[in-house]
């Protein structure tokens, strides 16, 4: 029957029908306490269906949900282990200071407790399997024509997840990182920078810290800080304070200290509804808090900052033993953010 002849009856019949086919499906093959969110990408298929999607775009959300549940399982296990993903030139010698330098970043944030996430490949992304060790380290490759072989650190390992498309791959290096440390490297690197940098910029991920690093004496990260100011800062398309949404430093040690300290009192975060809730290992001085309201108001949609002792209602009881720091972010002001972080990592 056409569409647009039947009648509104017709159509709530039939998807009531699709619904409880959807609901006894799912209780059969795949009950779960998500079931709810499984349903709508059941949806989403049927829709399609009716859309007449062409085969190719089905192939393509195919892979891409294969690839994504596959690395969601292999990541799951450590999730309470925190990681950092490296980026850099998959052409550097490793004789290379570049080389050495991301080699002895990934062993002293392994030292540290961290994870390390590279992209599976020679250059940069060897040397922080390297420095990390097989037993701590993540390997995201990519298909490609030329230049992409797995190195042997994490070849054959379990925690290696092998994607066709490069957006999947991305999600995941963002998603599982909770520190995005970059060395010199070329489009793919700059890529990868720019992208972690908007994504924190917009407030479509967490905050992290994202640390450009560089051999020492090295120039490449200051002269792209040069672009960045000439280009875009004094240009007005980005703010004075979008600079402080990265740091650049030719000390490995430095990049360390810069990620364990944006970690000092900060745990995590998460929106729930228009509230921001930043969870912090110890709690905030009443004076500090004032201090926010007196110096950071301009970040707030409404109200002011207030400190709340355990988990919102929208939370589901995650980390109920940290304190909270509540307010409702404008999802503008990043740069504003990251400056108000920095001053609870170092407040008494």
């Amino acid at each position: 029957m056409d569409p647009a002849t039947e009648s509104l009856q017709t159509i709530k019949d039939r998807r009531r029908g699709r619904t409880e086919a959807i609901k006894q499906f799912l209780g059969t093959y795949a009950s779960c306490e998500d079931e709810d969110l499984l349903a709508q990408m059941l949806v989403t298929i049927c829709r399609m269906a009716a859309d007449g999607t062409d085969r190719g775009d089905l192939k393509l959300l195919t892979h891409a949900l294969k690839e994504l549940r596959y690395a969601f399982k292999v990541f799951a296990p450590y999730s309470e282990i925190p990681k950092v993903s490296i980026f850099g030139s998959s052409r550097t010698p490793e004789d290379h200071p570049q080389f050495l330098q991301a080699r002895k970043f990934a062993e002293l944030i392994q030292r540290a407790g961290w994870m390390v996430i590279t992209g599976a490949g020679g250059g940069i992304m060897h040397a922080g399997h390297h420095g990390a060790t097989r037993q701590s380290s993540f390997g995201v490759a990519i298909s490609l024509p030329f230049e992409q072989e797995t190195n042997e650190v994490i070849a054959n390992d379990p925690k290696l997840v092998n994607f066709k498309y490069f957006f999947t791959r991305k999600l995941v290096f963002v998603k599982e990182a909770r520190a995005i440390v970059l060395f010199p490297g070329g489009f793919g690197t700059q890529d990868e920078g720019f992208e972690s940098l908007t994504l924190v910029q917009t407030a479509k991920t967490l905050p992290v810290p994202v640390v450009l690093c560089d051999e020492p004496g090295g120039t490449y990260w200051q002269a792209w800080r040069e672009f960045v100011v000439a280009e875009l800062l004094d240009n007005d398309m980005i703010d004075e304070a979008d600079m402080g949404l990265f740091d650049i430093t030719d000390s490995a040690e430095h990049a360390v200290d810069i990620v364990t300290t944006f970690y000092r009192r900060y745990h995590s975060s998460r929106f729930v509804g228009d509230e921001l809730v930043l969870r912090l290992h110890t709690p905030l001085s009443a004076a500090t808090v004032d201090a926010l309201n007196a110096e950071y108001g301009d970040i707030l949609l409404r109200g002011n900052f207030r400190e709340q002792a355990g988990p919102l209602a929208g939370e589901n009881d995650e980390y109920p033993e940290k304190a909270r720091l509540v307010f409702t972010f404008d999802r503008r002001s990043a740069g504003r953010l990251r400056q108000l972080m920095n001053v609870i990592n170092e407040a008494k």
